[in-house]
């Protein structure tokens, strides 16, 4: 059982710990953040009254075992910089569960019917979980970064208040 809980600069080196190079950076947070992540660049975002950040807690033991944002668009709110720590706990249904509280906090909190986020082509067990909660692909929205001398492409998905809504019933 997981839950959100409000993230505040006190989490920021815990989390800047998870973030062990630039890959990983560009993997969590897109190109937005730069290598090294730092508590300013963190807590600009915290700054930011459109951006909301979470540490994601295990109940079980009341860890922090991930972090997450919510980023308020003018039509929608895009999911993202989404983290679960430690790999041994990917697969588990830590993810989806993740996302359901991050599009249930979404859609109760902000005026909105459609939730988005961007996740790069290569990372199938993300696209895989974010299928299974009932996000589609938008085949017109692509971006690209690069990386040493890489091109990761990042693909957009999209959810609306109903699909989730069935989803859950």
């Amino acid at each position: 059982m997981i839950e959100l809980q409000a993230f505040t600069i006190v989490d920021a080196p815990t989390l800047i710990s998870q973030i062990k190079n630039e890959k990983a950076l560009l993997q969590f947070a897109g190109p937005k953040y730069h290598f090294p992540l730092t508590e300013d660049q963190l807590a600009d975002d915290l700054a930011d009254e459109n951006r909301t950040l979470f540490k994601i807690i295990d109940l079980t033991n009341h860890s922090i075992i991930g972090h997450a944002q919510i980023f308020l668009k003018e039509k929608t709110f895009l999911l993202g910089r989404i983290l679960i720590w430690d790999e041994n706990n990917r697969g588990k249904g830590y993810g989806k569960k993740v996302m359901q509280e991050l599009l249930k906090y979404g859609f109760n909190h902000f005026n909105r019917d459609l939730a988005e986020l961007n996740v790069y082509d290569w990372n199938a067990g993300a696209i895989e979980c974010y299928k299974k909660v009932g996000f589609t692909t938008d085949p017109d929205i692509k971006n690209e970064a690069k990386i040493d001398d890489e091109i990761w492409v990042s693909l957009n998905m999209k959810i609306h208040k109903n699909t989730f809504e069935e989803q859950r019933a």
